[in-house]
């Protein structure tokens, strides 16, 4: 049995936009006098947007209400959207365009599998949005990575099993997702180091798509 379909996280394996959301967590946190660094916005890799503000309001000496945490990520995807603009296909990440050609050419199904609700903006920017068989993305599901819930709503889109799956991200909450799907898990970047990956990768560029595509590959 091979790997039929493909699931790629959007932002770390797709593209970064890591230093937006960087800025926009950082402008968010000194406005509301709350310590944020790099180091920290690091463990909101993969994380959805209002955990991630908890994450952060979790350091400050004060007690938020639900409507001022909404107003707050609010302000943050506001934020977050202006400096969206900036992205063209230039951002696209090493080995991504030549690996989604040689998924096609092997008429292999893929699909976008993010938490993250400003996907459909992102692929418009990068002009990717028809490259895919499927968009799952925070629009669309209630529970956030590591929750598996947008990897099994990728599959169900592209109507194969999660067997047949193999996802790649760059976080662990979204390695821990896969690996709850059943599906194999694909470790680039920073989840490059994360022991539950059936695969590790510096990044996209020098990816064996046989051993990509081989189930039997999976470490468990």
């Amino acid at each position: 049995m091979k790997i039929s379909a493909v699931i790629f996280d959007l932002d770390g394996v797709i593209v970064s936009t890591d230093e937006y959301h960087y800025q926009a967590w950082k402008e968010i946190s000194d406005q509301e006098n709350i310590y944020f660094d790099r180091e920290i916005n690091e463990t909101l890799r993969g994380v959805s947007r209002m955990e991630s503000l908890d994450i952060i309001l979790s350091r400050s000496d004060r007690r938020y209400n639900d409507n001022e945490k909404q107003l707050l990520a609010l302000r943050k995807n506001e934020i977050y959207c202006k400096l969206l603009n900036n992205l063209s296909p230039n951002n696209i990440l090493p080995g991504v365009i030549n690996l989604l050609l040689r998924l096609k050419a092997r008429d292999i199904k893929v699909a976008i599998g993010s938490s993250s609700k400003n996907t459909p903006f992102i692929l418009q920017q990068i002009g990717l949005t028809s490259n895919f068989d499927a968009i799952a993305d925070g629009n669309s599901i209630k529970n956030s990575k590591p929750d598996p819930e947008v990897f099994l709503l990728a599959a169900d889109m592209m109507g194969v099993t999660p067997m047949v799956c193999a996802v790649i991200e760059d976080a662990q909450a979204g390695i821990d997702a896969a690996k709850a799907a059943g599906m194999k898990a694909v470790g680039i970047g920073s989840a490059s180091t994360c022991l539950n990956a059936d695969l590790k990768l510096k990044d996209l560029t020098n990816l064996d798509i046989d051993q990509l595509l081989d189930v039997n590959e999976l470490r468990s």
